[in-house]
């Protein structure tokens, strides 16, 4: 039976799911433990470069000595890798930090996470592919539940910039999905996230270069739950956990999962994010925040429940004979 490139594999829609839940587990759980570092002396800007900086080094040597041939990239292959890590590593990052600088964090958080609505635009306008009408109610209350649980009326404030940034971020996040899941169907998924993380780090480093860096912090202790340990630690937990762990699993999820999929599940993280902060840190949960959490949680697993189904993975539109 012939197959177009751009269809999702579904024969292991499980395991999909686990994978990109524990991608959200990993990335949820990066604030939480980079809040104590900034709470030491370092930028939010510079502990994202240092979290890529050092993901790039431990991914450039470890599938460097495990399996070297899969950072043999093509010609071809390197405008998917340079949008990769340009737009899904280094872009989220950038313009999300720029939204927060002028917007409430909670407003800044929603435009990045509406990247799924995106993702399904996408899915639906240009591929042309149809998609369950359950799929857009789970994506819609996914959404509905992430503004409830950041209370986005909290402070509302309108700024142009402040707004271009956070749909900068939400488009970013849209393009991690996508391309992501064309390189896992294309190329190797090491060589990508490899790669992609080396010149994230690169465009990162641009805006915080490493000279400026306060390496004298990096010993100092900082306050994580009832522990202290050294910045440095935090670093390289947030380094291996909340980057190379969570990448590499999410890329992997892209094998089983078609990206609109992926993206609405991937909105675990927030929650992740919150309750680990609540239980690390011991920030506050409000009933309104556990109210959102489950409204977010309920639209996700209707996204899920949606893609087990066969006619969940959109078939395009007979409008080209070739397929």
């Amino acid at each position: 039976m012939a197959t177009t490139v751009h269809t999702p594999p579904t024969s292991h829609p499980t395991r999909g799911t686990v994978l990109i839940l524990a991608s959200s587990l990993c990335f949820g759980v990066s604030g939480p433990i980079a809040k104590p570092a900034m709470q030491a002396g370092m930028t939010a800007e510079q502990v994202t470069a240092a979290r890529i900086a050092i993901a790039a080094l431990v991914l450039l040597i470890g599938v460097g000595l495990s399996q070297p041939s899969a950072l043999r990239i093509r010609r071809t292959q390197w405008r998917l890798v340079a949008g990769y890590g340009l737009l899904g590593v280094s872009g989220i990052q950038l313009c999300y930090f720029f939204a927060v600088s002028r917007l409430p964090v909670g407003i800044a958080l929603l435009l990045e996470y509406l990247s799924p609505v995106l993702v399904a635009l996408w899915v639906r306008l240009i591929r042309r592919t149809v998609l369950p009408q359950l799929m857009w109610l789970g994506t819609g209350l996914a959404v509905l539940g992430l503004a409830t649980m950041v209370q986005v009326w909290h402070g509302l404030r309108l700024d142009a910039l402040g707004l271009l940034a956070g749909v900068a971020a939400a488009c970013c996040s849209a393009a991690y999905f996508l391309i992501g899941e064309r390189g896992a169907h294309t190329m190797n998924p090491l060589g990508l996230v490899t790669w992609g993380m080396l010149l994230g780090a690169v465009a990162v480093a641009v805006v915080s270069p490493p000279w400026r860096m306060p390496f004298e912090v990096f010993d100092a202790r900082a306050e994580f739950g009832p522990w202290q340990p050294p910045v440095w630690a935090l670093l390289l937990a947030v380094a291996l956990l909340a980057t190379v762990l969570a990448y590499l699993s999410g890329i992997a999820a892209l094998r089983h999962l078609p990206p609109n999929v992926a993206s609405v599940l991937a909105l675990a993280e927030p929650v992740v994010a919150t309750v680990a902060a609540w239980l690390l840190l011991g920030e506050t949960l409000t009933p309104i925040q556990l109210v959102g959490a489950a409204v977010l949680l309920s639209g996700a697993a209707i996204v899920q429940r949606a893609t087990s189904r066969p006619t969940t993975v959109a078939e395009p539109l007979p409008s080209d004979p070739r397929e």
